[in-house]
């Protein structure tokens, strides 16, 4: 975190998310001993409040309250929470793991936009997926893993479908 590292985890209820927590305390979780989130050992509710409504609106989070639990959201908004979290601080790499896995159509493009604007803006992305539509439509580069070694790496602009099977089954 420190170093400007974000994490997208394959699975949100157990890596992304305190789920018995609220909303705004999921938005801050990687930077709550910071200011203006923390006076010393004492944390500012509102800065975390002032956070929290500036990210669900930014970030399209749809949420009756910040006070919500995370555990009551949408997958989708599950998601967004942890997306937000992790892209509204200053990051240099974001490693995204199945970021889409299990979400609604609107959720999956959101996150595709906000992968690509950080990308734009010059963040390293490694995008983890096993659909390969995600990976044609997002990475610059793919590369691909058999028996746990990247067997080839390929331009994304020219890679389809065939030739990337090919390869996940160990054929160059």
């Amino acid at each position: 975190i420190e170093a400007g590292v974000a994490h997208i985890p394959e699975d949100r209820h157990k890596h992304g998310l305190a789920l018995t927590h609220a909303v705004a305390d999921n938005l801050v979780l990687s930077t709550y001993y910071q200011p203006p989130f923390a006076r010393g050992i004492e944390l500012n509710e509102t800065a975390i409040q002032r956070n929290a409504q500036t990210l669900i609106g930014q970030f399209d989070i749809r949420t009756p309250s910040w006070l919500t639990l995370a555990g009551s959201l949408s997958g989708g908004n599950q998601q967004k929470t942890i997306v937000a979290r992790e892209l509204s601080r200053p990051v240099r790499l974001i490693i995204a793991a199945q970021p889409t896995r299990g979400l609604d159509v609107g959720s999956i493009e959101f996150i595709h936009r906000r992968l690509i604007q950080a990308r734009d803006a010059g963040v390293a992305v490694l995008l983890i997926s096993a659909e390969l539509d995600e990976l044609m439509s997002l990475a610059d580069r793919i590369a691909v893993m058999y028996k746990g070694k990247i067997l080839d790496l390929v331009e994304a602009q020219g890679a389809t479908r065939e030739g990337l099977g090919l390869l996940m089954a160990g054929v160059k």
